[in-house]
Parts: structure tokens; sequence; C-alpha cells
């Protein structure tokens, strides 16, 4: 059901960037590349907290700490010139994303053993990676304010979407997951 869900929002996507019509040489000129790797690397990083969650009965869902995680980027956006209702927006896409992609992982290895992970990387470890890709989000948010209020923005994005996919050969989870961490990039 979620991947339904998850490949309904890349339909937007898509839907949006062949109404668009953007021009390739435009698209290159103001790529929303940085933004969208810098996603694909944030929903990466759900691996190792999957991982490190695995087995332990510690829930996939973390209020206290996904508020942490909004109450930052909220700060920092102010800091930075940037609307915190719309970061918020664009950071709970992040987080629903990671879940996304946890939940994947932790069906997948309850179903094949042999494929759990043989190692518990430390959560202490992994969030400050998750910190710095927050970092780098908001500061590709404020890089690229015109161009994601502009009516070509869904184009772009699925432009972008397809090189960093390409890029990084995303397997079905991690293309769902970052799909499921588009929605609210733009529109400002």
């Amino acid at each position: 059901m979620r991947l339904r869900w998850v490949g309904g929002v890349v339909a937007v996507i898509v839907a949006g960037g062949v109404a668009a019509g953007v021009p390739a040489s435009a698209a290159r000129a103001e790529s929303l590349d940085p933004l969208v790797r810098s996603a694909a690397e944030r929903v990466a990083t759900s691996d190792q907290v999957a991982a490190a969650k695995w087995g332990t009965g510690q829930p996939i869902d973390d209020p206290a700490r996904e508020q942490q995680v909004l109450d930052g980027v909220a700060r920092r956006s102010v800091e930075l010139g940037l609307d915190p209702e719309e970061t918020e927006r664009v950071f709970r896409d992040q987080i629903e994303a990671s879940k996304l992609v946890q939940r994947g992982l932790q069906e997948y290895w309850a179903a094949h053993p042999d494929r759990q992970p043989t190692e518990r990387p430390d959560l202490g470890r992994v969030r400050p990676e998750i910190d710095r890709l927050n970092d780098e989000l908001l500061t590709e948010l404020r890089d690229t304010e015109q161009v994601r209020e502009h009516a070509s923005c869904g184009g772009r994005l699925l432009a972008a979407y397809r090189h960093v996919d390409a890029d990084m050969r995303l397997d079905a989870l991690h293309r769902a997951g970052l799909g499921r961490a588009l929605p609210s990039v733009c529109g400002g």
C-alpha cells in the first residue's frame, strides 16, 4: 500500500515535468540536482538507522527525535531567511522517507534472515551525518528558492530525480524513499 502511494507521488512529479515542458538547457542552468542528491544521501542513511534499531524493539517512529530535527531546521531556516513552515513541510517529507526505507528494510530482513545486518551501527554516530545532510538541504533550499517557486519546478525536480537515481543507481526501495522525500520541494 505504501509503495503504491509513493508511486503516486513519483507520478505527480513526472506529470509536473511533462506539463512544465522545461527546455533541457534551462533545466541545466537552474538544476535541482544538488538538493535532490542531498535528499537521496539522507534517504541512504536510513539503512544505518534501520540496522541500529533492528532486533532491539526500538520503534521506527521516534517522535522526540523527529521534533528535535524539525525544531533545529526551523531555527536554522530563520537564520538562512527561509520560511520555517515551508522547511518544516520539506523535512517532514524527509523524515517520512526515512521511515519508509526503514520499514521496507526491516520487512525485508524479517523475510530474509540471511540478509539481516550482522553489525548494529551506533545511532550517536549516524545522527551527526543526518544533521550534516539537513544543513546541506537547508542551504540548497535557500539557494534554489527562486527555482522552486517557478512554474517549471516540477520538470526540474523530475530531471534531478532521474539524474540522481541514475548516478546513485538506487534500488526500488531507495527510489521510492527519494520519491517520498520530494513532494514539498516545489511550490514554496
